[in-house]
């Protein structure tokens, strides 16, 4: 079995009287990345605020490599890096030298890690210039050079990509990824954008009106919430008349989709279609981390 390195049970935090997180169990693994998604206002900042001790929860247990944020606050920001939308960055300043600031700031001793930081993440040739004429995807990226300053252990990552056009976006993600199998830091990104976090974050935790409703990898969740499994297939299709016997499915052109039971079923539906058709491309339409999300709210809805 392997350990948690967060570890969270029972949760809850209230503001004037307005319930804002209820029952929160949430675990992560160390060295992973895990994808914090839910809609705004469905508490994800609240959360990661106090899984950094920043502020209190009302009562559960919270445990993170063996710290309790309450009792162990400052250890654990010493630990921990966080991106906020708004970045916390000296627009006046250039970016090398808020980099030096907050360096000094974290008592960061190896001062060529920020010269090593501005090259990960393509600054190098800005380090002189002022933050406030950073394109919004400059400043992003300092702001992640900024959190990685210390070497964190963990890193937080609230919104990360708001504001980026779509190249911003995956240059980030990237980053993101190749930081953490480089170094094997424990990732929490937190978005209501479902899509950008699919190829970076190992699994996912889907929080709405307070609590999280599920946790899991997509496979885990596609199999425990997806009933029928839906694949196209592009084919070599000849008369439109029934063909696959046995086989519930709809022709879209030179595509057809199918509807099974289960991925096993995927092999044995395409060496019949192969026994008089081409196949250029089988592609599954309802297991991504899209439809999983809506699937499971559905679900919750329906209970």
């Amino acid at each position: 079995m392997v350990s948690k390195y967060i570890h969270v049970n029972e949760l809850y935090k209230s503001f004037d009287q307005q319930v804002v997180l209820q029952n929160v169990n949430f675990q992560v693994k160390k060295g992973e990345i895990i994808g914090l998604i839910g809609p705004n206002g469905a508490g994800k900042t609240t959360f990661i605020r106090i899984l950094n001790g920043v502020i209190k929860a009302d009562r559960g247990s919270i445990v993170i490599a063996g710290l309790d944020p309450v009792k162990d606050g400052d250890d654990i920001r010493k630990k921990s890096g966080i991106v906020t939308e708004s970045a916390g960055l000296y627009h006046q300043m250039s970016g090398e030298e808020n980099l030096r600031f907050f360096s000094d700031l974290y008592g960061v001793q190896n001062k060529n890690r920020i010269i090593e930081l501005l090259m990960l993440f393509d600054l190098i040739d800005h380090k002189d210039k002022q933050v406030g004429k950073y394109s919004t995807g400059m400043k992003k990226r300092l702001a992640l050079a900024k959190a990685l300053l210390h070497k964190p252990d963990i890193l937080f990552l609230d919104e990360p990509t708001n504001g980026l056009d779509p190249d911003g976006i995956k240059l980030v993600l990237s980053y993101l990824k190749k930081y953490n199998e480089e170094t094997g830091t424990t990732m929490i990104i937190c978005s209501h954008v479902l899509h950008q976090l699919e190829t970076v974050c190992q699994s996912f935790a889907f929080i709405d009106h307070g609590t999280i409703v599920e946790q899991g990898t997509v496979p885990e969740l596609a199999q425990k919430y997806i009933d029928v499994l839906k694949v196209e297939v592009e084919t070599t299709l000849k008369p439109i008349t029934p063909k696959y016997q046995g086989y519930n499915y709809t022709v879209d052109g030179n595509k057809l989709i199918f509807e099974l039971p289960s991925k096993q079923e995927i092999s044995k539906l395409l060496n019949e279609i192969l026994k008089t058709d081409e196949v250029f491309s089988v592609t599954t339409l309802n297991t991504d981390l899209e439809s999983i999300y809506f699937k499971v709210r559905e679900n919750g809805h329906d209970k």
